[in-house]
């Protein structure tokens, strides 16, 4: 089978690459083009540790042939943090231990990061809710909502 040329943007650069027609974003982002922020859990949409931004919508790149994203725009988590500078996503997570092994993190920073784009002062619940998608075998997950809380907080302008 011939390979299809893709042209897409990945965290913000023109970037080309050659495809299967079957291959996997996710297997494009950690085998072609060396972004191994982005884990594979399940391989099946089910676990969320493969997660980043498509043209500015949360997807499971397990899930997301790399043909499709021909003239998008990809987001990882490799892109989320500017140069040395933490998003605040990122410090939180690190303030308030919200991670233990580490692997389902980059997902559950990519899914915050893009519901706080949305929704800037999100409750409980809805912390809750939109990270449903994402699982951890180690946490119980109240450290990674308080962070994600503590994080909105920041990034309104509140004191915390």
């Amino acid at each position: 089978m011939s390979k299809i040329h893709v042209s897409t943007t990945i965290n913000g650069e023109p970037t080309e690459f050659l495809a299967d027609p079957s291959l996997t974003l996710l297997d494009a982002l950690r085998d072609d083009l060396g972004l191994t922020g982005t884990k594979e859990g399940c391989g099946s949409g089910d676990c969320g540790a493969c997660s980043v931004m498509l043209d500015g919508r949360l997807v499971c790149s397990c899930l997301v042939l790399a043909v499709e994203t021909e003239g998008r725009t990809v987001d990882t988590i490799e892109g989320m943090a500017t140069g040395d500078t933490l998003h605040p996503v990122q410090r939180k997570f690190l303030e308030h231990a919200a991670l233990q092994c580490g692997f389902c993190t980059p997902g559950f920073l990519v899914a915050a990061k893009a519901l706080l784009e949305k929704n800037n002062n999100p409750t409980e619940t809805e912390v809750r809710f939109w990270l449903a998608g994402n699982l951890c075998r180690c946490t119980g997950y109240d450290k990674i909502i308080r962070a994600v809380m503590d994080a909105a907080a920041e990034m309104r302008g509140e004191k915390v």
